[in-house]
């Protein structure tokens, strides 16, 4: 069932993307204009679109490992520009925050009986043409008992010109109790690109400081990581940046040329691991940009300069 659900979400996506391909010519420029914005709710699920168009879903059923973004759709296209299940490891999920290897649970795959990140009800806090904010709480349930982390996590949407859509994240996470992390690649905040856009299926992956694909920019420090490509005749992509006001900044990312990106400290813990004690808390934010262009044409440094100061 879980597999049915996906394969209709990313059918429907598509097609969405499709009839608006279809209506233009192969021209780069974006569809539209920034646009005014709209949200709407249909239980666990929120919307929010620019116009008629969907922009984005924010999906927390309660059968779900996580609460996750997708669809989050390009400017260029209007198709997704995240991918909600592919291969090689399709339980990486479009835009996500989660993480493995908690007090012995297993918060980022597998079934929910290893771990489950259980939301207590997202709502529409703001909503302007001009921006859309969404909140929701969850608690980190062990599945052998209690809550490892609670965190609230707050999302903003902007849409300040036809080439750019912005998810920007304000997340605080809180220990419930004392928790122990080993080391793992699978942690925190994620993104999981379309395979068009990948450099594996021909797209590219390019970090803030200019290096190139996974042999560079996998293990490195940079402010941000874009995927893009050329889809239907457009160049389009998708970037994750990373507040240099996080822990561990400028952290070191996670990258594979077959469409994922993290920052994450996690994947060098070492042995020792990670221990954060009860009442301790982390401030997260990260900004997910999807453009129209390359990254020189969206303007992405000038971009997270902006965002960062």
């Amino acid at each position: 069932m879980d597999m049915d659900r996906r394969a209709f979400i990313a059918r429907a996506a598509t097609a969405v993307g499709a009839a608006g391909i279809a209506a233009r010519s192969d021209s780069q420029e974006p569809l539209g204009t920034g646009g005014e914005l709209n949200a709407y709710q249909f239980g666990p699920t929120l919307w929010v679109r620019t116009g008629p168009t969907p922009l984005l879903a924010y999906r927390s059923h309660p059968t779900q490992k996580y609460p996750y973004i997708y669809p989050f759709i390009g400017p260029a296209t209007g198709l997704p520009v995240t991918s909600e299940s592919s291969e090689p490891w399709p339980h990486h999920r479009s835009i996500l925050f989660a993480c493995d290897a908690v007090n012995g649970a297993n918060y980022w795959q597998a079934g929910v009986d290893s771990g489950q990140i259980m939301s207590r009800g997202a709502s529409i806090a703001e909503a302007s043409p001009e921006a859309v904010a969404f909140v929701d709480t969850t608690d980190w349930l062990n599945p052998n008992g209690g809550v490892d982390f609670i965190d609230e996590r707050r999302f903003t949407v902007t849409a300040p010109s036809a080439g750019l859509r912005l998810l920007d994240a304000d997340i605080r996470v809180w220990a419930h109790r004392d928790v122990h992390i080993r080391q793992t690649n699978h942690s925190l905040f994620s993104l999981r690109v379309m395979p068009d856009l990948a450099p594996q299926w021909g797209g590219n992956l390019m970090d803030s400081e200019g290096r190139r694909g996974e042999a560079e920019t996998f293990g490195a420090r940079a402010g941000w990581c874009a995927f893009w490509g050329v889809r239907h005749g457009m160049t389009e992509g998708v970037a994750l940046f990373d507040h240099p006001a996080n822990p561990w900044a400028p952290c070191t990312w996670f990258t594979r040329d077959y469409g994922f990106i993290s920052p994450t400290p996690m994947q060098w813990l070492g042995e020792q691991g990670m221990d954060v004690p009860e009442g301790a808390s982390w401030h997260l934010r990260y900004c997910v940009v999807a453009f129209a262009g390359d990254p020189a044409e969206a303007g992405l440094a000038a971009l997270y300069e902006g965002w960062t100061s």
